[in-house]
């Protein structure tokens, strides 16, 4: 397809990098002449210097006959507007990037009265990411499918834990719940594992369950369920707004520590359940001053990375039971301890990723596209949702049975409304949806792509 992305900023290019190896023919605008640059040397786009809000510059662009625009620029206002005249030149699909929290109750109305096909915002979508790990502080890592009745979440194995050495077959007869690990990730080496794999300390592993058995499965494990009652939020940034309000409807206190004063002010007055401290939250003696220790939680959430990582570590050093850190540069991660790295959060990989969803979900019939997309183990790993219909090969034929391709799990299956952790004797019917999870990232347009051959005749 052909996509114009305009705005090459952190968002734009991260998500430019990601179309970029699925194939697609892209042109990338902006007005800034350092950014083109690096995007022209680092991937292979065209790339165009100029108001993206400016019909010649989309006409110069070709925007009448592209396939998609996505705007992402810093200004809400700007990327509708972008999306209007794209809409005008003829290109049938937009989709805006809108932070502000004002605009957020109005997105529907916007998506209607604008035509845009879809409207990402980084900041909600990170703080709904964080309020799911505060839900259960023990999990790294929470993706959602099914429309939420199932989920993939990562956990680590400590030593001498109930799940160190134990053998994947004997899962189920320890813990008494229905779960799959469908993904390991062991000293920098990623693992599809079948019944015979055996954990051990250290491991990072991806367990699927339904929504309602995550309590259980903790339980069963042996991991601590504390319940967050506290938060600490460094920086009031839009994510601190967003998260506070999704906070706030759950009683959790929230106290937010901000060195600008202004914004201190506009944050009291927009959160009045929050208690907001005009201070600096990197300064160690200020944030035991406000009481970190006690904390059941601590959120990094400034807009400098370094400042985010040292008090993670701070927090980790004084034993918070729940520290998150909010990073945009990932090349740090390579030099961070496996205890920082374990609680990053990135936004731009999340709108990234809920992009390129959409982009895969436009490249396919109605039916048979992917409708849900996480990535894991540091995107290594793909887990893919898709509805099973009449056109789906080896219907009502044990999971066992079926010629699927290697490195390849079918990790969930919903079915009127129930969820299943399939076992070898389960099959796949008309109206199931279900998750695999896979390492060949990219490969996977439609359900049928998972099997290594079609049945005789075309069908099952």
């Amino acid at each position: 397809m052909k996509i114009v992305v305009i705005g090459d900023g952190k968002i734009g290019f991260t998500v430019t990098q990601a179309l970029v190896k699925e194939g697609h023919d892209l042109v990338v605008i902006d007005n800034q002449s350092d950014a083109l640059k690096q995007t022209e040397d680092t991937l292979d786009v065209q790339v165009l210097e100029g108001n993206g809000a400016s019909v010649s510059v989309q006409k110069e662009a070709g925007m009448q006959d592209a396939d998609l625009m996505i705007a992402v620029t810093e200004a809400d206002e700007t990327n509708l507007l972008c999306c209007m005249i794209a809409r005008q030149l003829g290109c049938p699909n937009t989709i805006a990037r809108i932070r502000s929290p004002e605009y957020n109750e109005d997105v529907y109305l916007l998506k209607e009265g604008l035509g845009l096909s879809m409207v990402v915002n980084p900041e909600r979508s990170t703080a709904k990411q964080i309020s799911g790990l505060l839900q259960y502080p023990s999990f790294l890592k929470r993706e959602k499918f099914a429309k939420g009745r199932a989920e993939i979440v990562e956990m680590s194995i400590p030593e001498n834990g109930k799940l160190d050495g134990m053998p994947l077959s004997e899962l189920y007869k320890s813990l008494r719940v229905h779960v799959l690990v469908c993904a390991v990730e062991r000293e920098n080496n990623v693992y599809i594992p079948d019944g015979r794999f055996v954990l051990q300390a250290g491991d990072h592993i991806y367990v699927t369950a339904a929504t309602s058995d995550l309590l259980s499965l903790l339980k069963s494990t042996g991991y601590e369920t504390p319940r967050v009652r506290s938060v600490m939020l460094i920086g009031g940034s839009r994510i601190a707004v967003y998260l506070s309000q999704i906070l706030a409807q759950t009683g959790i206190n929230v106290k937010i520590i901000e060195s600008d004063l202004d914004r201190c002010n506009h944050l009291s007055e927009t959160l009045p359940k929050a208690e907001v401290i005009h201070a600096d939250g990197t300064s160690f003696s200020i944030l035991r001053q406000e009481g970190i220790e006690e904390m059941d939680a601590v959120i990094a959430l400034t807009n400098i990375d370094e400042q985010n990582i040292i008090v993670s570590m701070f927090a980790h050093h004084i034993q918070v039971p729940k520290v998150i850190c909010k990073m945009n540069r990932t090349e740090y991660s390579a030099i961070l301890s496996e205890d920082i790295r374990e609680c990053v959060i990135t936004p731009r990989i999340l709108t990234s990723n809920d992009i390129l969803r959409y982009v895969r979900a436009m490249e396919n019939r109605p039916g048979e596209g992917v409708i849900t997309l996480h990535r894991l183990v540091g995107e290594r790993v793909e887990a893919l949702e898709f509805a099973v219909s009449a056109s789906t090969w080896y219907l009502d034929t044990p999971l066992k049975d079926m010629p699927i391709k290697d490195d390849l799990r079918i990790a969930i299956i919903t079915r009127q409304g129930n969820t299943i952790v399939p076992s070898g004797d389960d099959s796949l019917r008309v109206g199931d949806m279900c998750v695999i999870v896979t390492t060949s990232a990219g490969e996977f347009d439609t359900l049928n792509d998972i099997f290594q051959s079609a049945p005789r005749g075309g069908r099952a």
